[in-house]
């Protein structure tokens, strides 16, 4: 009986010790991260706390994704040019499958034209793009191999976003092979 009790003791003991070193340890790394993201002169909130109360992210529009070719490449203008095929953005990223499981991707066109033009005659080099969901004719349709239009061939404004969800087992390589300007 004794014996029993020595050893309830003992592990009682055992675990107040473990709840205490845990505790202290926890202390610990709080109160570090603390006064290493505190400044005296700067009454802005640690890093660890998300508030994201004296940030302002400025963008000129919304982007889902890159696209693979993520670097930025300006436009050679020759002299009086309005706009080139760079002047387009094309974002694609995936969004929620189709109730049978198909993976859907959503891809957003943008005229992002430094010139403020209208871009019409939006062809995109899209393979032997496919859909297992419509897609309205008017905003993207495919009219041979590799050549697919954007917007009817309507122009886009300036600024202008157009988008649209395709379904298919994997994303398409969506890139701009030609475009005219107003």
């Amino acid at each position: 009986m004794m014996k029993e009790l020595s050893t309830t003791t003992t592990t009682t003991t055992t675990r107040r010790v473990s709840v205490i070193f845990a505790l202290v340890i926890f202390v610990f790394f709080f109160l570090s991260a603390v006064l290493t993201d505190s400044n005296i002169m700067d009454s802005s909130p640690p890093s660890f706390l998300p508030l994201n109360l004296n940030t302002t992210t400025v963008a000129p529009h919304r982007k889902l994704l890159l696209t693979r070719e993520a670097t930025i490449e300006e436009p050679t203008r020759i002299w009086g040019e309005k706009c080139t095929k760079s002047d387009i953005v094309i974002n694609q990223g995936p969004t929620a499958p189709l109730p049978t499981g198909i993976p859907t991707y959503t891809v957003e066109v943008v005229n992002a034209c430094v010139t403020g033009c209208e871009i019409y005659g939006i062809h995109f080099k899209c393979g032997w793009f496919s859909s297992a969901h419509l897609i309205n004719p008017r905003v993207f349709k495919r009219l041979r191999y590799d050549d697919c239009l954007v917007n009817d061939g309507k122009p886009l404004v300036y600024g202008g976003t157009l988008s649209f969800q395709y379904a298919n087992t994997y994303p398409y390589p969506l890139s701009v092979s030609s475009v005219l300007c107003i």
